[in-house]
């Protein structure tokens, strides 16, 4: 059902964005490890659905001025999906918040051109320096 949703939305959104000339797509996905973790069906292979149907809508809209970009947390995120207990001892666990500042800036003109990218929230300044870096 939920990789249900990301197609339904795209599907919606999309000649939306087309048509205006261009648009943001943010999809939301998780660490490679989640993907295949005992226990996470039917989160998990979701979740490597929407990692995968990301990758593919990146590829057919490149140069129509719709972006999308992928974006993950960078460890387990307080949602109430685990028990506090379940992250190993001095890891603990992400506020949600981590998610903010990468994508309010996706969405923002300073985003314009980035597209097809992988982001983890926790380790987004240093994305940003390397990114600037490489210009």
């Amino acid at each position: 059902m939920r990789l249900t949703g990301y197609f339904l939305v795209a599907r919606e959104i999309v000649p939306r964005m087309l048509a205006a000339g261009g648009g943001r797509i943010v999809n939301i996905s998780v660490s490679h490890s989640t993907m295949h973790r005992a226990g996470f069906v039917p989160y998990g292979p979701s979740r490597a659905g929407s990692e995968a149907l990301s990758r593919i809508m990146a590829a057919d809209l490149r140069d129509t001025g719709v972006t999308v970009n992928l974006l993950l947390p960078g460890g387990a995120t307080v949602t109430g999906m685990l028990p506090l207990d379940a992250v190993p001892e001095g890891q603990g666990f992400l506020e949600p918040a981590v998610m903010g500042p990468p994508i309010v800036w996706l969405a923002s003109d300073d985003a314009t051109g980035v597209h097809d990218e992988r982001i983890v929230a926790v380790e987004f300044e240093r994305w940003m320096r390397d990114r600037t870096g490489r210009r």
